[in-house]
């Protein structure tokens, strides 16, 4: 009967102990504005050199749909959003581990595969304009919320409106005219700098006057305040190395003084 008991308590305590040592080899979740696809992309492949026992899992999508993910309760681990906001909204509704750091700032483009019309620029779309111009959705997405604005402050909104196609997010909506779903599309400069559209297409920037800053930011959720790993996978994509990669795609880089505390 001994024997027994002793068996029942060490399957017990075996038993209870499998799910912490699965939780310590998962990857960290990291849900990212699709903007950084090709810069986080590389920026990750410069951190797993470095630290190859801490994997990530990326996932791509519209900032404002992860932030309302967040709020039900997904199980994610860092937040990097295209639009600092939804990061303030967050902290503020105590759903991080700490307040929103800036990583960088984006960039507006009119992409088109015709030369000509990319090199008008987007004042021009109203007097020569595309049967359908693509746009990310702006409800959720930040860079098509910045397109609305600019054609909005050029008084050529309500003109091009009818012509508009959305896309779920900025690299979605870059899929469109690449495919050419679309005549032309407003999207991020990072986006429009990679080789793939540099090579099918052509591109002139939208003038950042024209809308709200695109301040980016990442915060890490109340999930990951006890992993270390998360808060070094912050703190490096804050860092010089990822900064570098950022400036490469052509986005802007507030400053870096200031790093995430540690919990």
């Amino acid at each position: 009967m001994m024997a027994w008991r002793k068996s029942v308590v060490l399957t017990v305590l075996l038993w209870l102990a499998t799910p912490l040592i699965s939780m310590a080899d998962q990857p960290l979740t990291l849900v990212a504005a699709s903007d950084l696809r090709y810069a986080l992309d590389e920026i990750l492949d410069r951190w797993h050199l470095d630290n190859p026992d801490s994997p990530v899992r990326v996932i791509y999508g519209s900032s404002g749909r992860f932030a309302t993910q967040i709020r039900q309760g997904a199980p994610f681990d860092l937040y990097l959003s295209a639009d600092i906001a939804y990061t303030e909204a967050l902290y503020r509704e105590n759903l991080t581990a700490g307040p929103p750091r800036p990583y960088a700032s984006g960039r507006l483009v009119l992409w088109s595969r015709d030369a000509s019309l990319s090199e008008a620029g987007i004042q021009a779309l109203a007097s020569n304009p595309p049967q359908r111009l693509a746009i990310a959705r702006p409800t959720h997405a930040p860079y098509g919320d910045r397109a609305r604005q600019a054609m909005q402050t050029l008084g050529i909104w309500s003109a091009l409106e009818p012509r508009l196609v959305y896309g779920e997010n900025i690299a979605h909506t870059a899929q469109m005219a690449q495919s050419g779903a679309a005549d032309a599309a407003i999207i991020a400069l990072s986006l429009a700098l990679h080789p793939t559209m540099q090579k099918s297409g052509h591109f002139s920037p939208v003038d950042s006057s024209l809308h709200a800053p695109l301040e980016q930011a990442l915060v890490l959720t109340r999930q990951a305040a006890d992993k270390p790993a998360a808060w070094l996978l912050a703190d490096f994509i804050l860092g010089p190395a990822a900064r570098t990669v950022f400036t490469q795609y052509g986005f802007g880089v507030p400053s870096f003084a200031e790093k995430l505390p540690q919990p």
